[in-house]
């Protein structure tokens, strides 16, 4: 080499892209994770276990009682509104009012909740926001939530949609 040849810039040095590649990796990657962990929310990460157990327990307490009182009735959707009817195991079920949590299963901004007022003893109607279809998760329970009812079922509902109280490890 003489001191006439001439150099190449900074740029298209091969050992200046070598040496800078992995720092220039390690920055972008850094940052792509920085941002996305900073948007995203922990939605099924929970820091208080004692209380998330003690609500589970609550829930299959809630369910045992439904059992006990021997609850069952039937549903039925029309176009806007609801008719339930209740029964326990004294008779016609007698409650000022009930209210049903309508869950999708995929999307939570879908998720209703119908409150039914009383009209005779044992059956109650409510008035639906909007059509409804799909499949649905129900949680139907009395005014001091003491009581559920759960299960799913399809809209639109041809027959009557049986609601009848499970234990938990039932299902």
């Amino acid at each position: 080499m003489t001191d006439n040849t001439p150099v190449a810039p900074w740029y298209r040095q091969p050992w200046f892209w070598f040496l800078t590649i992995f720092p220039i990796a390690a920055i972008i990657s850094g940052m792509t994770i920085l941002t996305v962990g900073s948007i995203l929310s922990p939605s099924m990460v929970t820091d208080d276990y004692s209380r998330e157990g003690r609500g589970i327990n609550m829930a299959i307490a809630r369910d045992q009682k439904a059992l006990d009182l021997g609850l069952k009735g039937g549903l039925t959707v029309d176009e806007r509104s609801a008719r339930l009817t209740l029964e326990s195991k004294e008779g016609a079920a007698d409650y000022p009012y009930l209210v049903l949590n309508l869950y999708h299963p995929t999307m939570s901004e879908r998720d209703r909740t119908i409150q039914f007022r009383r009209m005779a003893a044992g059956e109650y109607t409510g008035n639906l926001i909007e059509d409804m279809d799909g499949r649905w998760y129900y949680d139907l329970q009395g005014p001091d939530n003491d009581w559920r009812v759960k299960g799913e079922f399809w809209l639109p509902a041809s027959d009557k949609i049986a609601l009848k109280a499970t234990s938990s490890t039932q299902g």
